[in-house]
């Protein structure tokens, strides 16, 4: 149930005594984060956002509690839910709604039903403007609450699977207002999808397990970005690694990185630890589990619990299944066979860890501010439909993490920017 704060915020969350050690470790994360401070900075004078409720359904992070701070100093009134029942920090979500008076409705390990009724609870506070992280508050906005839909304004997605489902509904003329894809800007995807998730990933692994990735053999389902961080990874840590794909030109680029690459089905014979990252569903499914060595770990480090087949485990298992370590349920098959699942098939980075590092979230939520002012500057001149975040921001948000990193970088000439804008010189 909601409670009121004063008299005005709303929020659900565990406990507000944990108040206190979010506010501590909020400002931790936010010494990591120079460009969003900046930008908030320059929000605080100007108040580009006054005024503006804003509707976000993320990963209630102590980057994320940065995020919001920054947008609240532009003049916006915070309405946050969680975007995955295990990715939620109760003592960040404590000092947002005591500290700085949001509206919070997240708690750590919420079954499907409480799940969706936080987000509900955010939709019903009428934004103007949506934060997403996976799409599931567009999606149940469009489909539960159309009513609400002629006041929101804009809106952004933060994801890969997110913005797949918002290609999916634009296709089919669902979407009613304009939506900025942050995932596709260079500054995120290229930094969080590579460096953050594959870092936070082998991050989730050990901590869930104590596991030695030296020595073992990693299958890594997906050669995105995300797939190329944990492949990274992994190899940096003495692993052999294995990637497996469907796309014929990710594939060769995995080969040529120097990757063992081939189908799953042989894959699963010899992998020790296995991470799936694709965004599809039933990527390691009953075939695979059948196939696998006893004592091997399997992940996801994709949006939805979707892309391992949990009720296949189950099912080969017969109920035989215990729990060894907080994020570990080990599944014991008929033949005495062992397969461990990490965090319950969710984002193994948040479930069992804290997610990507404030320096690369730092990125990305600074595309996420600037695409909200961009779009509140552009309001009602843009059809709704997906939208790239435009280049100047993306440029803009290099040059401030250059800054902050205290990296300079050349500037073309006069006589090179001549060169470069005329056809008429040749060998």
């Amino acid at each position: 149930m909601s409670t009121q704060l004063g008299t005005k915020a709303k929020f659900d969350v565990k406990d507000t005594g944990l108040a206190a050690e979010g506010r501590r470790r909020v400002a931790w994360a936010g010494q990591s984060m120079p460009v969003l401070h900046a930008i908030a900075q320059r929000f605080a004078k100007e108040r580009p956002l006054a005024g503006l409720r804003v509707g976000a359904c993320l990963h209630v992070t102590t980057e994320t509690a940065n995020l919001m701070i920054a947008l609240a100093a532009g003049g916006a009134e915070i309405w946050l839910c969680a975007s995955n029942p295990l990715s939620t920090q109760d003592d960040v979500a404590a000092t947002l709604a005591v500290d700085h008076k949001m509206n919070v409705f997240a708690i750590k390990g919420v079954d499907s039903a409480r799940y969706y009724g936080h987000i509900e609870e955010v939709i019903k506070g009428n934004p103007q403007f949506t934060m997403d992280d996976g799409c599931d508050l567009v999606t149940t906005l469009v489909t539960k609450f159309k009513d609400k839909l002629p006041a929101v304004k804009g809106g952004t997605e933060e994801t890969t699977t997110g913005v797949i489902r918002l290609r999916s509904m634009e296709k089919e003329r669902v979407i009613a207002y304009p939506i900025i894809a942050v995932n596709d800007a260079l500054t995120k995807h290229l930094f969080d999808n590579r460096y953050g998730t594959g870092q936070s990933t082998i991050d989730g692994i050990i901590r869930a397990t104590n596991v030695l990735f030296a020595g073992k053999t990693v299958v890594v389902a997906g050669y995105g970005w995300c797939g190329r961080g944990i492949a990274q990874r992994a190899r940096g840590l003495g692993a052999q690694v294995i990637v497996t794909e469907i796309n014929p030109t990710k594939a060769l680029e995995a080969a040529m990185d120097g990757y063992g690459v081939m189908p799953m089905a042989e894959a699963a014979r010899r992998g020790d630890i296995f991470i799936t990252v694709t965004g599809n569903a039933k990527v390691l499914r009953e075939e695979h589990f059948l196939a696998m060595k006893s004592c091997a770990l399997v992940a996801n480090s994709g949006h939805f619990n979707v892309e391992i087949d949990i009720e296949a485990l189950e099912r080969l298992a017969e109920g035989e299944k215990s729990r060894p370590r907080e994020f570990v349920e080990q599944y014991r098959l008929g033949d005495d066979r062992t397969i461990s699942l990490l965090g319950e098939g969710r984002l193994i980075n948040l479930a069992a860890a804290e997610g990507h590092p404030a320096a690369v979230m730092d990125m990305s939520f600074a595309n996420q501010a600037l695409s909200a002012e961009y779009l509140i500057g552009k309001r009602g001149t843009l059809s709704p439909g997906v939208y790239p975040v435009p280049i100047e921001i993306d440029e803009e948000i290099a040059r401030l993490k250059l800054a902050a990193l205290g990296v300079s970088i050349d500037t073309l000439t006069p006589e090179q920017q001549q060169y470069l804008a005329s056809w008429n010189e040749g060998t």
